[in-house]
């Protein structure tokens, strides 16, 4: 049941945006339907014994399909709003900016936008989240150009505005830039799949690559929000942000002050190798030129320039905390984390938080609020949060799912603490927050996990071909806090 905090009643602004946030690789299926092209997702889905449960993401949810049922669906759920990604190849499924445009991509989309605001949802537009095209992978590298990237990637966005900008007033241009990097180019367990670790990956270089793709990235969203306040905003009155990535950090031992600055060098290196660029400086953190040198690209004068103020708001997405301690030997050439280590438990052996069905999460409410206040007071910029959510232990079975996995009482509680959290750091600490968007809607393709991590608020039935939708208790709940904690 939902724990209603009285002193935090009415907390939340009366114009508070909440919902669900989904991406369209993990949900659309339909992967090569109406002549959508490939993507760099749709490759390593088909590549033989990549995802964790061998699936492939060629159905996913069957939101291409289902969309009119999903959106009746978050219409019982109570929603405000919907925030959901555009998949690049749908648009143009070659991806690149003298390529052909496909209309039955922009027939979707206009279909699931007018449905949407039929129903009075808010549509949410994420340009891209993770799905690169993979005609540009084998082009020129993908991002690892950031001239040929950055044309490409405007050439999109400019279709994406001029088809739905008329309705679509709230745009995102990059989803976690930095995951993107850490995950596909120093990681190598992503796609594109590229690291120094030759066992599992034939190309790449984790100490340079992930930093480059970033420094693409950053600078093809600030060209891009550019075009959109120049040529779109005038007329269509939207606004424009990116969303970044970063899970909380804290001291082991808060006593010992290089423990406390490893938590704040952590701090920077996950959140303020993109939040200092776009929203302090226009330029990445001190600390990350400290250990990084000339790995760490350089901005031109302009693109400083271009950088710096180029998102509306603070698009936030945040889902755990970590303890962190200073490591006793020099950085790694392929660290990208600080010269840290994340640990469970700190020094006095307490636990950051109640373990989930996913290995490097666990609730943790009270770190959400510290990381709110720290990136207000760090940015002073609105906070768009845009991605929160947990998995639960037991909820691979078979269909129906039993009552004790539809009434998910650990992610019950999860939202009851985050989301008391997130309202206390508004009214008792003054941090600005516009938004919440639970991840996710349904259970969906998690990525290199496949089906195997269930974080959505309704319970999917992979085996039917319908993809039979159960609604958790969870959905319920979500709904009665924000009806809570929103004001009158």
């Amino acid at each position: 049941m939902s724990i209603l905090e009285p002193h935090l009643k009415g907390s939340l602004r009366p114009d508070f945006q909440w919902g669900y946030a989904t991406a369209a690789a993990q949900t659309e299926g339909a992967w090569n339907v109406d002549g959508k092209g490939e993507s760099i997702w749709d490759r390593l889905g088909h590549t033989p014994g990549i995802t964790k449960d061998l699936s492939t993401a060629d159905d996913a949810t069957r939101a291409y399909d289902l969309y009119k049922e999903d959106v009746a669906l978050m219409k019982s759920y109570g929603v405000r709003a919907y925030r959901f990604s555009i998949a690049w190849t749908r648009i143009v499924p070659l991806g690149g900016k003298d390529d052909p445009v496909n209309p039955k991509g922009i027939e979707f989309y206009n279909n699931l936008i007018n449905e949407l605001l039929g129903t009075g949802i808010t549509p949410f537009v994420t340009l891209f989240h993770w799905d690169t095209p993979q005609t540009l992978e084998e082009r020129y590298g993908g991002m690892l150009n950031k001239e040929k990237f950055t044309a490409d990637f405007l050439r999109y966005a400019r279709v994406c505005f001029e088809a739905f900008g008329d309705r679509v007033k709230n745009w995102i241009t990059f989803n976690e830039p930095g995951v993107y990097s850490l995950a596909g180019y120093a990681a190598g367990v992503h796609a594109p799949r590229r690291s120094s670790n030759r066992d599992l990956n034939p190309e790449g270089d984790s100490s340079t690559e992930p930093f480059i793709v970033s420094h693409t990235e950053l600078v093809a969203h600030a060209y891009c929000v550019k075009m959109y306040r120049e040529e779109f905003k005038p007329t269509q009155k939207g606004i424009i942000m990116i969303t970044l990535h970063g899970n909380n950090s804290e001291p082991w031992d808060a006593e010992d002050p290089l423990d406390v600055e490893a938590a704040q060098r952590a701090r920077e290196f996950e959140i303020g190798w993109f939040g200092d660029p776009v929203y302090k400086t226009g330029d990445y953190p001190e600390s990350m030129r400290a250990q990084l040198g000339d790995r760490l690209p350089r901005f031109t004068e302009e693109e400083s320039k271009l950088v710096l103020g180029s998102s509306d708001f603070y698009g936030m997405n945040s889902y755990t905390t970590f303890y962190v301690r200073q490591k006793k030997t020099p950085p790694e050439l392929t660290d990208h984390l600080g010269n840290v280590e994340k640990l469970d438990t700190n020094s006095k052996g307490v636990s950051r938080g109640v373990e989930s069905d996913t290995y490097w999460l666990r609730t943790c409410s009270w770190g959400l609020r510290n990381l709110l206040n720290w990136i207000w007071n760090r940015y002073q910029v609105p906070i768009f949060m845009t991605e929160n959510g947990t998995t639960a232990k037991g909820e691979h079975v078979e269909a129906p799912p039993p009552e004790t996995v539809l009434n998910d009482t650990h992610r019950i509680e999860f939202f009851n603490g985050y989301l008391n959290a997130l309202a206390s750091a508004v009214k008792e600490d003054g941090v600005d927050i516009r938004s919440y968007f639970a991840w996710t809607f349904t259970d969906n393709w998690e990525w290199q996990a496949g089906y195997t991590d269930r974080f959505g608020v309704t319970w999917i039935d992979y085996k039917s071909p319908e993809r039979k939708r159960y609604p958790k208790k969870s959905a319920t709940v979500v709904r009665e806090l924000f009806e809570h904690l929103i004001a009158k």
